[in-house]
């Protein structure tokens, strides 16, 4: 078997115009459904850190959809780690998330870096970037999550549903 090719690094940068601690709590809170990670609670056994295991769970609290292990963690400016979604069969990618101060309000980069070129991680990685930071940016901004990120609410007991197997929690402890 041939060793995968990897993407380039995909970035993606939405300036959001509030203070970056607000910016930064949003974006790592672990006590509540998170709408830019479309839907999911983000659970850890020890809070984020260097070197903490952590799963995004699905509101039921029975479907993980993604694992990985924290890489970096300087608040208020980089919260890195891997990502690995339960429902694709592929090595896990590197996601980097960036906060800088800038014209009053916080420029938020999200990086994608490691993923299979051409898999099925790297298409969602990429094509799930702009609703994140369009979700992240109008919640702290506004208070409330944009228009998709609402839907992705609305319909978030249908995806409980449609998760297969594989992805219940108890086959991916922390």
């Amino acid at each position: 078997m041939s060793e995968p090719v990897f993407a380039k690094a995909n970035i993606n940068r939405t300036f959001i115009k509030a203070p970056i601690d607000v910016v930064w709590s949003t974006l790592v809170a672990t006590d509540k459904a998170l709408p830019f990670f479309f839907g999911s609670i983000c659970q850890t056994t020890d809070g984020l850190k260097a070197g903490a295991r952590y799963r995004m769970v699905h509101p039921n609290k029975k479907v993980a959809m993604v694992v990985g292990e924290v890489i970096a963690f300087d608040p208020p400016y980089i919260y890195s780690h891997t990502f690995q979604m339960t429902n694709i069969d592929e090595p896990p990618c590197k996601v980097t998330y960036a906060l800088v101060e800038k014209d009053g309000g916080t420029e938020f980069s999200l990086t994608i870096e490691n993923a299979v070129e051409g898999g099925k991680l790297f298409k969602e990685m990429v094509s799930a970037q702009g609703f994140i930071g369009s979700n992240l940016k109008a919640l702290c901004e506004t208070g409330r999550p944009a228009f998709t990120g609402r839907m992705v609410g609305v319909l978030s007991p249908i995806f409980g549903l449609l998760a297969k197997k594989k992805q219940g929690i108890e086959n991916w402890p922390l």
